[in-house]
């Protein structure tokens, strides 16, 4: 099974290096000297890392295989992907993105989208939920809105505060606040 633990940034400096947004709990593991990375999309692999650092809170990255900015630069948007067999199935303190992804969004028991993607962000996780008419709605990934989570039964259950999933709409774009012309 293969386990995305980051997406590749921009360049950084001359020498091929690449910043990096981390996806994974334990980056000093994953990103050592001499471990490959199966990559998407594969053409821009596999790569094996040959320095790893710190710049303040970013992470950056250097690839045996690149050896140059414009090289580095041709990575942009690439992921990163650990095969692992390993995987603690008796976690209970989060979940992988291939758990949630594909799993129905219901609002008490009607169905409001589908999960299509997990955003990891620095202070909070986000869920991407696509409603039936094709509309991305971010969707913080937090107790309070998201209390239940059944792998199993192939749903998460949410309680949006008033407004989240009317935010994005056309409808709330194009409406006239109140009291203005």
């Amino acid at each position: 099974m293969q386990l995305q633990v980051a997406r590749i940034g921009k360049p950084h400096g001359i020498r091929g290096e690449v910043t990096v947004q981390v996806l994974t709990d334990a980056p000093e593991d994953r990103f050592v000297p001499g471990t490959e990375f199966v990559v998407e999309p594969a053409a821009a692999g596999p790569l094996t890392v040959s320095s790893a650092r710190w710049n303040k809170d970013i992470l950056l990255l250097g690839f045996e295989e690149i050896e140059t900015r414009n090289e580095a630069e041709t990575l942009r948007g690439v992921k990163l992907f650990i095969e692992t067999e390993e995987l603690d199935e008796d976690d209970d303190e989060g979940w992988y993105e291939h758990e949630l992804v594909g799993l129905e969004a219901r609002v008490g028991g009607t169905v409001v989208g589908k999960v299509t993607a997990l955003t990891t962000m620095p202070v909070q996780d986000l869920l991407m939920v696509t409603t039936p008419d094709g509309e991305e709605i971010l969707v913080p990934f937090v107790e309070q809105i998201v209390p239940e989570v059944n792998v199993e039964q192939g749903y998460i259950l949410l309680t949006p505060p008033d407004g989240l999933f009317e935010l994005n709409s056309d409808d709330a774009a194009d409406a006239e606040p109140e009291g203005k012309p």
